[in-house]
């Protein structure tokens, strides 16, 4: 990393405190609208997890004065920085919400989860809305780009610890903050920035996201009192990366922001059609098209071998998983479930399905071994590239190759396909059919909402 980097900070704070509706292509709203759209979907199906169960019961006890935003799914409303964390908790709790491609973050549910929470209380616009997600998505992900991978490689999650920045961008964006107040919010957030990934597979994983997400409340509110905080916090000799990395592409911030938009590309942010880590997600539905086409049985299978790229263990770590957040991080359950149940939805990662006897048999039919990074090279391999032979008992074999998985490009969902996800969430939170239709309805037409209000009536009972 270079000794000494440009301002960085000051230009996340000039590019929060300055943009505006009328800056964003009518392609990167449509586009974004998918996004906040999937955001409320794994809102609904994570609002029933044990785990923010957990935390809804933490926080309520406090009985805080001057609630004023809602948590999702229940009656509860709370300060909204306290309603940030149970929310990005939620959307977070069945990994189950999209994810950058090109550097491995999530990126868009802890700045909802901040963003509804100050919408709310601000009472903002849909387009207030809009131009706040797209500021606190593309700081997020700008930031995390300029990593080199090394920060991800370190251990840290990146959803938790670079998250914070684009939670402050978009709530400072969202109050028409000024630039000096956004600069001192970027700051406070760089000393909350927190997270590993020894924690994946645990309750823990998700509350990165709500932390994310109340940090970048708490920020905002902090520097818009006057609280100060150092101005170079992600380029200082003991700043952000320097500390969290040692690499910075100082040039994937300076003059990417906005240019293009990371929504401007649909190859940029995948919306996942199973609520596990991605890694899984490309021979899931390889194993999902060989077992539907050939009308293959769990007990016609003697063997699944699958391959993949060396770096995916590293996060896909239980190989006999026995609850449902670790079959979350599962390459061998993920694929058994699609074996046995032809499906791997919210209702097949729970401690009770990973547990049955079939399925722990399917998992022990699988052997997950890895290609070598010269192969990869040479072969130009994309990262989640898997290879897959199912061999059946009478000496069948079926073979197939997956890059990428529905959701991701190149096979994006259209916005009516994100409104099937939500209402297939809402079913499983045993959400009001109705509610869950206006709310489809709404952020369809996002950019036209007058104000939050509209849409926060129908999040909560």
């Amino acid at each position: 990393m270079p000794t000494e980097l440009p301002p960085l900070t000051s230009r996340i704070a000039q590019f929060a405190s300055a943009a505006r509706f009328e800056d964003i292509p009518p392609e990167v709203v449509r586009l974004s609208k998918s996004a906040v759209l999937d955001c409320l979907a794994v809102a609904f199906a994570g609002c029933v997890a044990e785990g923010s169960v957990l935390l809804r019961r933490h926080l309520a006890q406090f009985g805080f004065p001057r609630p004023n935003a809602s948590v999702i799914g229940s009656d509860l409303r709370l300060p909204a920085q306290f309603a940030a964390l149970a929310n990005g908790n939620s959307m977070h709790s069945d990994d189950y919400d999209d994810t950058h491609n090109p550097s491995r973050i999530h990126p868009s549910a802890s700045v909802a989860a901040a963003l509804f929470a100050a919408a709310e209380a601000a009472d903002a616009s849909g387009r207030d809305l809009l131009t706040a997600f797209n500021v606190g998505v593309e700081a997020s992900c700008k930031i995390s780009i300029a990593t080199a991978g090394a920060h991800y490689g370190r251990g840290f999650h990146s959803s938790g610890t670079i998250s914070v920045y684009g939670t402050a961008a978009a709530v400072c964006n969202v109050r028409h903050l000024a630039y000096e107040t956004a600069l001192a919010a970027l700051g406070i957030a760089g000393s909350q920035s927190a997270g590993v990934r020894e924690n994946f597979g645990t309750m823990t994983k998700p509350l990165h996201a709500g932390r994310a997400g109340e940090t970048g409340v708490m920020a905002a509110d902090l520097a818009a009192s006057g609280f100060t905080s150092s101005p170079t916090i992600l380029e200082g000799d003991r700043g952000f990366f320097a500390a969290y990395s040692g690499k910075c592409d100082a040039n994937a911030i300076l003059d990417a922001l906005g240019k293009p938009w990371t929504f401007a590309s649909e190859a940029s942010i995948g919306i996942k059609p199973f609520p596990s880590g991605r890694l899984t997600h490309p021979g899931m539905c390889e194993l999902e098209k060989i077992v539907k086409e050939n009308d293959i049985r769990p007990e016609q299978v003697a063997r699944i071998h699958v391959k993949s790229n060396r770096q995916l263990p590293g996060n896909l770590t239980y190989h006999n998983p026995r609850t449902g957040l670790e079959g979350k991080f599962s390459m061998e359950f993920c694929l058994a479930s699609i074996l046995v149940a032809r499906r791997a939805g919210l209702a097949e990662f729970t401690d009770e399905f990973v547990n049955r006897a079939d399925v722990q048999d399917a998992i022990a039919k699988i052997d997950y071994t890895c290609y070598s990074d010269e192969e990869a090279a040479a072969n130009g391999y994309p990262l989640l590239t898997t290879f897959l032979e199912v061999v059946l008992t009478d000496g069948r074999r079926f073979t197939g190759r997956a890059d990428y998985a529905r959701g991701s490009p190149p096979q994006m969902m259209t916005f009516d396909e994100v409104a099937d996800k939500l209402r297939g969430s809402a079913d499983f939170a045993k959400w009001d059919k109705a509610k869950t239709e206006q709310i489809v309805a709404i952020v369809r037409e996002l950019e036209n909402m007058r104000t939050f209000a509209e849409l926060a009536a129908l999040l909560r009972n």
